[in-house]
């Protein structure tokens, strides 16, 4: 009895907790058993989970041949952008297949993504496909790499794609205006560098490529620069005898450059945009000259070379040395600087020339023919005389007033040529005659006619010397006599059709009177007075027809002249040294 008081009592079980358990059990069995069920349907399922994608492509609930078929066309074509990793700028856009990427390259893609999706946990399967269903698909990133040899060959294509030579500033006058291309720096990159992109990591997933480039510098080019090089005015198209081409021309051109400089700065480089500028076209283009180039004989004259042969040759070597000399449009010629100095080293010779007002020999006596057949010739030719003196006694091998003489660091001759077209000297020294032609380019057709107009004459007079070394009674002449005149010279014009245009005063040509002086030797008995007497007949002076007018082309009654330049006698104290003849 008292042992059985010693037993502890039995438990009893709590009806509370129990009826908890069994209420949890009642609770998410169910769960259980559907998650169960969602994990055996995932681990049995032959298709991708709803919204999965593989490489940015949706294979969702699609088989692994469907999805293979999907991936194969649509991974190579998709668009990657490559971009300067300096600038940011987007530079090019190419399908995965540029990059070597083909519909083999994926053909196992799909595949190996839905061994991936089966290879997970099987208690894990359910969550995966349940969270497919509440649209968290899984995002399978999957890339193989691209087939060697298509990669590296893909790569020098690109490379010569995405590099781009430097644009240099240039510009060039248009209609309107000047057309200025901005520069532009270029780009250089290598197959080498692209290297990168065999790793999908560094695109997958913006499918944009920052890739780096060396930079080619280009030619700057600001307002000023084009202002200096093409402001000015406007150049004819002309002729290079050193080459035998024809020069381009050049239109005249001015325009602001500070307004035009902000405009370039604001202008993208590269960018060819319009500067408004003020574009004054040449009269002659390249294209013109060539139909044009030395066609007509603008002027031409021929004088008869008479005395030494010393003075002949000085005559020919002269006209020689200016054979085939060009004037482009407003260029000047000067007989000093392109005929050079007569030396006997370059084979000019003793010959009568003027000197103090005596006739001496000296090197390179008789070249004033040249200048004087020459000065006429661009008379006729219609050519703007810019230097010419007058000889100081009257040529015999040229009408008065036509002729044009010169002397070596004395008086010089020199003419512009104010024609729209080059000109060129011709000459040619034949059968004793001295031809000087102007060859050029007459598109008016307008011819000349020069006359003259004795307005004074000066008388010569025989003067006589005792010479103590002539035998008595004995005459020499010592100096041939010249008749002194001035006369002035008129430029008529007359149309293609023979019509008289205008008649203008052209130059005074003033020339000296010279005695004839006779030695005579000393006289036995008393000597008679000298006797001033002159020779029985003077040379007649040459008949000058006069200038016609607007109807019967006579010269006006009073022409208004120009200022006549004033004659610098060649004997004064400051006159240049005396020219040769």
């Amino acid at each position: 009895m008292e042992q059985a008081l010693n037993t502890p009592p039995t438990p009893q079980a709590n009806p509370s907790r129990s009826r908890v358990l069994i209420a949890i059990l009642v609770l998410f069995l169910p769960l259980l058993l559907a998650y169960f069920g969602l994990c055996l349907c995932a681990e049995y399922r032959s298709t991708f989970y709803p919204n999965t994608t593989v490489n940015g492509t949706t294979v969702g609930s699609l088989t692994e041949t469907q999805a293979q078929a999907l991936l194969m066309d649509d991974l190579p074509r998709r668009p990657l952008t490559l971009a300067d990793g300096e600038t940011g700028e987007a530079l090019l856009t190419v399908p995965l297949s540029a990059l070597g990427y083909t519909a083999e390259t994926f053909a196992s893609l799909a595949q190996t993504a839905l061994q991936q999706q089966r290879q997970t946990a099987f208690f894990l399967k359910g969550w995966g496909l349940l969270s497919a269903l509440m649209g968290n698909a899984p995002a399978v990133q999957a890339w193989p790499p691209p087939n060697n040899d298509a990669f590296e060959a893909a790569a020098e294509r690109l490379a010569e794609r995405l590099s781009l030579p430097p644009i240099h500033g240039a510009y060039a006058p248009a209609q309107n205006g000047i057309a200025v291309t901005c520069p532009r720096d270029g780009r250089a990159i290598t197959a080498a560098a692209l290297d990168c992109l065999r790793d999908p990591a560094l695109w997958q997933e913006s499918f944009r490529a920052d890739l780096s480039f060396s930079v080619i510098p280009a030619q700057t080019l600001t307002a000023r620069d084009i202002a200096a090089d093409l402001c000015g005015e406007a150049q004819n198209a002309g002729y290079d005898p050193t080459t035998n081409t024809i020069t381009p021309e050049r239109p005249g051109v001015s325009f602001d450059t500070e307004a035009a400089q902000q405009l370039m700065d604001a202008a993208p480089p590269g960018k060819t945009i319009l500067l408004p500028a003020d574009i004054r076209p040449p009269a002659v283009t390249a294209e013109q000259l060539r139909q044009l180039l030395f066609r007509d004989v603008l002027g031409e004259c021929r004088t008869v070379v008479s005395g030494t042969a010393a003075r002949k040759n000085n005559v020919r070597l002269a006209a020689n040395a200016m054979d085939g000399t060009v004037l482009n449009a407003g260029e000047t010629f000067s007989f000093n600087e392109t005929v050079g100095q007569r030396t006997a080293a370059r084979g000019y010779r003793a010959a009568p020339a003027y000197v103090q007002g005596e006739t001496v020999d000296e090197i390179g006596g008789g070249i004033c023919q040249t200048s004087s057949t020459l000065y006429l010739a661009c008379l006729y030719a219609n050519l703007q005389i810019t230097e010419r003196y007058a000889h100081r006694y009257t040529p015999s091998y040229i009408d008065w007033g036509m002729d044009a003489t010169v002397s070596w660091g004395g008086p010089d001759y020199r003419f512009t040529n104010n024609t729209d077209y080059p000109v060129k000297i011709s000459t040619a020294y034949e059968n004793g005659q001295l031809t000087v032609r102007l060859l050029g380019t007459n598109l008016s057709g307008i011819t000349v006619k020069m006359t003259g107009e004795t307005v004074s004459k000066t008388p010569w007079k025989t003067v006589y010397q005792e010479d103590a070394s002539l035998a008595p009674g004995t005459e020499q002449v010592k100096t041939s006599p010249h008749a002194g005149c001035t006369v002035k010279t008129y430029r008529t014009l007359y149309a293609a059709d023979g019509q008289w245009l205008s008649t203008t005063y052209e130059a005074t040509s003033s020339y000296k009177s010279r005695d004839r002086v006779v030695l005579r030797g000393p006289e036995t008995e008393a000597p008679p007075a000298v006797g001033t007497e002159p020779l029985p007949a003077d040379p007649p002076l040459p008949e000058v027809p006069s200038v016609p007018t607007a109807e019967n082309v006579p010269l006006p009654a009073a022409p208004t002249e120009p200022a006549e330049p004033a004659e610098t006698p060649p004997d004064a104290a400051a006159a240049p040294p005396e020219p040769t003849s």
